[in-house]
């Protein structure tokens, strides 16, 4: 076993291998913590090993299915091990999918192989950081919503896995405001991510049009943010859905 060599702030990012997640990462070993990528493919350690070799810092990459409760509970137990020195004092559940089709065509699996990765995900991971944020009375707890949460064409299952978001990021902000903890979401737009080379060229060109910003947005734009959130600046926003889309709605 190699152990990190001691930095106490510990960022854990789900969904290590977007474009979002390695920019988040890449924000937040600048801001000096110690970042560990958790994703469901191996390659995660990989993108961990080329982040160090870009940036210094402390990254791990960590396999882990965050649909399965008791693979995050493995999970962070093995950050433990690796880093038991601190706490993990951030979480970003960034993990995310999407299997779109119209209602009509879309079958059970769909429904739920979204709402299980980008919902059920970010209730297991949560589930193991937070005593230990109660306990160190600080944490910062940051779920990726989207821009679709308020309901788009072909995307029932996604749309309702953000909107569910906004409903555990609420809810926790109330609950554990009184421990230190924060709770707040990023609602992006239309990022300039591998997630959408699944939409068709001219319909992404339409939304483009339609930008105000007149553009697509960058993860580095959405990872600027969520580093200000986990900063000890932003102590006193709790249970905030923060809009990055350019001023873009569907």
């Amino acid at each position: 076993m190699t152990y990190m060599s001691g930095n106490s702030k510990i960022a854990v990012i789900t969904g290590g291998n977007g474009g979002i997640g390695k920019s988040i990462a890449k924000s937040l070993l600048r801001d000096k913590f110690s970042v560990i990528l958790g994703d469901l493919k191996n390659e995660v350690v990989d993108t961990a090993r080329e982040i160090s070799q870009e940036m210094s810092g402390e990254i791990l990459g960590m396999k882990v299915d965050v649909t399965d409760f008791l693979s995050t509970v493995e999970f962070f137990k093995n950050i433990k091990e690796q880093m038991p020195y601190g706490k993990v004092s951030v979480l970003i559940n960034n993990a995310g999918i999407t299997r779109d089709s119209t209602i009509r065509k879309m079958t059970y699996e769909q429904w739920d192989q979204v709402m299980k990765v980008n919902l059920y995900g970010a209730f297991n991971c949560t589930k193991q950081v937070v005593e230990d944020m109660i306990g160190n009375n600080f944490g910062r707890i940051i779920n990726i919503s989207s821009i679709s949460r308020y309901g788009n064409r072909g995307q029932a299952n996604y749309a309702a896995s953000k909107s569910g978001l906004v409903g555990l990021t609420l809810t926790l902000a109330r609950e554990l405001g009184k421990y230190g903890i924060t709770s707040n979401a990023i609602s992006p737009g239309i990022i300039n991510t591998e997630m959408i080379a699944t939409i068709p060229a001219d319909i992404l060109k339409d939304y483009e049009k339609k930008i105000p910003a007149g553009r697509l947005g960058t993860p580095e734009e959405v990872a600027e943010v969520i580093s200000f959130l986990c900063s000890d600046k932003a102590s006193y926003i709790n249970g905030e859905i923060i809009n990055v889309n350019g001023g873009f709605f569907f």
